[in-house]
C-alpha cells in the first residue's frame, strides 16, 4: 500500500467503528485483582442504555496469529504464556508471570490474544478506509514488554497494531497515552524508530510505578524528539492537566505531521482511582478525549484509533468515562449533565447493592482552563503552589523536546 486510503465521505460527521466481543471479559485475573473485566461490561451496558450503540454494528476481533504477536514479543515469551498454568501466591517467573500483579489465569494466552486481535482489527478498519475512527475499550495493555508481562499487561496490543500500520502504508504514527502510568512498553517498542512518536502524559515517575518517563527522556540519535514525556505532579486536577496537555501536545503533533493518531485512554487519572494520585474528573477526561479527536481531525486526516487502558474505580468512574469515549468516537457525544439511566442503576444494584452510584454522566467539574502563558520567573513560585509545579513540568518537557522540532520552548503562542 503506497498511498493511504481517503477517509470516508462522511468524514468529520460520523464514521466510527466499535470493536467489541464478550471474549474481552475472559481477561480475568485473580478474584481480587484491581483490573476487573466488569468495568468493560458495565461500560457497554451504560452506553447501550443511553442509546449510544443504537444502529452500531460491532466489529468482532479477528483471531490473532502468533506471527502478529511476534511483531513485538519474543517467541519464548509467547510459548511461556501459552503454557502457563494458573497459580496464585507464587513469585513471578522469568517472564513476569505470577505474583500479585500478573497471576496466571485460565486460557491466558487466548484472552490476551483476543485483546490484541481487537486493537489490530481497529487499526485495519481505519487502514482500509472503511472508517476514520475506531475504538476498542478492551485494549490498552501498554506495559507489556517484548519478553515479559508487566503492570497487568500480557501482550502489547498497541505495539502490535502500530507495527502492523507501519507495514501497511503508514510512515508516521503518533501515539498519545493519557493513562496515569507511563506508557513504557509502547515507548520501548519504538524507542529507536523515528516513524513513531510516543507521547505520554502521566503522573510523576518519582511518585508512581513504573518509575519511568522523565521529561529528559526524548529518544536518541535519529529518533531524538520522537519520545515525549510529560510527567505531572500528584494532585493535578482537570484545569491543570488540560493546561499541560495544551501547552505541549498540539505543537509536537503538528510538527511531527502524523498520518494517524493512536490513543491509550486510561482513566486512572480520576480523583477516585485507588492506584494513582491525580485529581481529574469524568468531565476532564471527556475533554481530553475530545482534544485527541480534534488533533486527529486537524493533523491526521481524521484517523484516530482509541483503546482503553487503566482505570480501577470499576463502577463510578470507568463506565462513565469510557461511555464518553465511545460517544466521542461515534460523534454522539454525551453531555455531562445527562442523567445516568435507571436501568443501569438497577443492574448495578442487583450486583452491588451497597455502592453509591453516580446520578449524572459528569462530576460537576468547572472546566475553566487558563492556558500556559510562558515560563515563570525563577523563584517567584510558592513550593506548595500546584499550578507552579505543573508549569514547571510543562517547561521541563518543552525545553527538552521543542528545540528538537525547531520550536521555541518559551513561546506560548
Amino acid at each position: 500500500m503506497n498511498q493511504l486510503p481517503a477517509p470516508p465521505a462522511d468524514h468529520g460527521r460520523s464514521a466510527g467503528a466499535v470493536v467489541w466481543t464478550p471474549r474481552y471479559l475472559d481477561y480475568t485475573w485473580s478474584p481480587y485483582h484491581p483490573m476487573n473485566p466488569a468495568r468493560l461490561d458495565l461500560t457497554m451496558r451504560l452506553s447501550a442504555a443511553l442509546g449510544l450503540l443504537d444502529e452500531v454494528e460491532f466489529v468482532d476481533p479477528g483471531i490473532v496469529s502468533d506471527g502478529e504477536l511476534l511483531r513485538v514479543h519474543a517467541p519464548a515469551y509467547v510459548e511461556a504464556v501459552r503454557a502457563a498454568v494458573p497459580s496464585y501466591g507464587e513469585e513471578p517467573d522469568e517472564f513476569g508471570l505470577g505474583g500479585d500483579d500478573n497471576p496466571v489465569f485460565e486460557r491466558m494466552h487466548d484472552a490476551a490474544s483476543a485483546i490484541v486481535g481487537g486493537t489490530l482489527q481497529a487499526a485495519q478498519e481505519i487502514a482500509t478506509g472503511r472508517v476514520n475512527r475506531a475504538v476498542s475499550i478492551g485494549g490498552g495493555m501498554h506495559h507489556a514488554m517484548p519478553d515479559s508481562a508487566a503492570g497487568f499487561c500480557v501482550y502489547n496490543d498497541i505495539a502490535v497494531a502500530i507495527s502492523w500500520l507501519l507495514d501497511n502504508g503508514y510512515s508516521r504514527v503518533a501515539y498519545i497515552d493519557v493513562d496515569a502510568h507511563h506508557g513504557d512498553g509502547v515507548q520501548r517498542a519504538f524507542y529507536d524508530d523515528p516513524r513513531v512518536m510516543t507521547l505520554s502524559v502521566h503522573q510523576d515517575p518519582a511518585t508512581l510505578w513504573p518509575a519511568t518517563g522523565p521529561a529528559s527522556d526524548v529518544g536518541e540519535g535519529r529518533s531524538a524528539g520522537t519520545v515525549v514525556n510529560l510527567p505531572l505532579p500528584p494532585g493535578t486536577d482537570d484545569a491543570l492537566w488540560l493546561r499541560a496537555f495544551g501547552a505541549v501536545v498540539p505543537a509536537v503533533i503538528e510538527a511531527f505531521e502524523p498520518q494517524i493518531i493512536v490513543s491509550q485512554c486510561g482513566v486512572d487519572t480520576h480523583r477516585e482511582d485507588p492506584l494513582a494520585q491525580l485529581e481529574m474528573t469524568v468531565d476532564g477526561q471527556r475533554a481530553a478525549f475530545l482534544a485527541m479527536r480534534a488533533l486527529a481531525d486537524r493533523y491526521a486526516g481524521g484517523r484516530w484509533l482509541a483503546v482503553g487502558g487503566g482505570g480501577y474505580e470499576l463502577v463510578r468512574v470507568v463506565p462513565r468515562a469510557w461511555t464518553h469515549l465511545l460517544g466521542v468516537v461515534l460523534d454522539r457525544p454525551v453531555e455531562v449533565s445527562t442523567p445516568v439511566p435507571g436501568s443501569w442503576h438497577r443492574h448495578v444494584r442487583s450486583l452491588l447493592p451497597d455502592d453509591e452510584l453516580p446520578a449524572t454522566m459528569g462530576d460537576g467539574a468547572d472546566l475553566v482552563v487558563e492556558p500556559w502563558s510562558g515560563p515563570r520567573e525563577t523563584g517567584d513560585a510558592d513550593p506548595a503552589d500546584r499550578a507552579a509545579a505543573v508549569d514547571e513540568a510543562i517547561e521541563a518537557t518543552r525545553r527538552a523536546v521543542f528545540p528538537l522540532h525547531g520550536l521555541d520552548p518559551d513561546d506560548p503562542s
